[in-house]
């Protein structure tokens, strides 16, 4: 795991994953990036705007979504309208939820290049909420959680989010400094900690940083 400590971790982010998905577009001719919703995705998403990112050949699903109806204010697909590239949105509206997850994952690529997640204050990643096992144990693609900070939702699992060429988890703030304590420390109650280690990146500002931690800016 490569962390990296410093102001602007939202640029920071962007930086990298464009520079991953110009390399997958060099190898392959496509690239295929899932992001996550949640507060610090908007300015990463903003700032990726302004990288040379290979629009055209890129594709872009998403980690996670609420199950709302379309339009709805808390649904992570508002923040990417302005992705000029192929959106691939998890079917949230539709009648059979389990059948339509099924297809999301059947359309998934056989790798994703690069997967941005968050972290939520208490230690959530994707929507693997702590204390359920669903997301990170099934041998599914997708998965679909009950009621989670007032909504079902919708996840790739960590089948999906571990095979991927890489991974970038960007937060921000003090309040999230305890959860990366604990994740250093490898804490099994938190879902965050069922990330695969290696080819992980970990974008942070000084104030969600471990105490003591040096910034490598």
């Amino acid at each position: 795991m490569d962390i990296r400590v410093g102001p602007d971790p939202s640029e920071r982010a962007a930086v990298w994953i464009a520079r991953r998905l110009r390399d997958a577009h060099r190898r392959r001719g496509v690239a295929f990036l899932a992001l996550s919703g949640g507060s610090t995705a908007p300015p990463m998403i903003a700032a990726l705007l302004d990288q040379d990112v290979p629009w055209t050949t890129t594709t872009v699903w998403q980690v996670d979504e609420r199950i709302a109806p379309d339009g709805d204010e808390r649904r992570n697909a508002n923040q990417l309208r302005i992705l000029p590239c192929r959106v691939r949105l998890m079917p949230v509206t539709a009648v059979d939820l389990r059948r339509a997850a099924r297809q999301y994952g059947a359309g998934l690529p056989e790798r994703l290049d690069v997967v941005h997640l968050g972290i939520g204050d208490d230690g959530h990643t994707a929507s693997w909420p702590p204390a359920d096992p669903v997301p990170i144990e099934s041998d599914l693609a997708v998965e679909l959680i009950g009621e989670f900070h007032g909504l079902p939702r919708m996840t790739l699992t960590r089948r999906v989010v571990n095979g991927a060429r890489s991974r970038a988890v960007l937060t921000v703030g003090a309040a999230k400094r305890e959860m990366i304590e604990r994740w250093m420390l490898q804490d099994p109650g938190l879902p965050v900690t069922a990330l695969r280690s290696a080819s992980t990146w970990v974008f942070l500002d000084d104030e969600a940083a471990p105490l003591g931690f040096p910034a490598n800016r």
